[in-house]
């Protein structure tokens, strides 16, 4: 929602050296609106990302990771964190 919110104003890019902190992996499509997690943070010009949890096929097929890694974003991925972020998530039948 942030990333939304910022996109509002024009040429709008995060400050350089911006890293993204997310408990889901960005989505690479969004059903909901018509720019999907992924887009917005190659629009704002965000060179690192770092999650947790991969996106739950629930949702979509993930492909966050790999088409920031494609736009040559640094993606961390720590997976051992993976069950603490779902924890939260518990209502969602995954």
């Amino acid at each position: 929602m942030a990333l939304v919110a910022a996109a509002l104003g024009p040429g709008w890019l995060a400050p350089a050296g911006a890293t993204l902190y997310s408990s889901l992996e960005p989505c690479s499509v969004r059903a909901s609106r018509p720019t999907s997690c992924t887009d917005l943070i190659l629009a704002a010009g965000i060179r690192r990302v770092v999650f947790a949890w991969r996106e739950p096929e629930l949702f979509v097929h993930g492909e966050g990771a790999e088409k920031l890694r494609a736009a040559g974003v640094e993606v961390v991925e720590l997976a051992e964190l993976a069950d603490a972020a779902r924890d939260v998530n518990l209502h969602l039948p995954v």
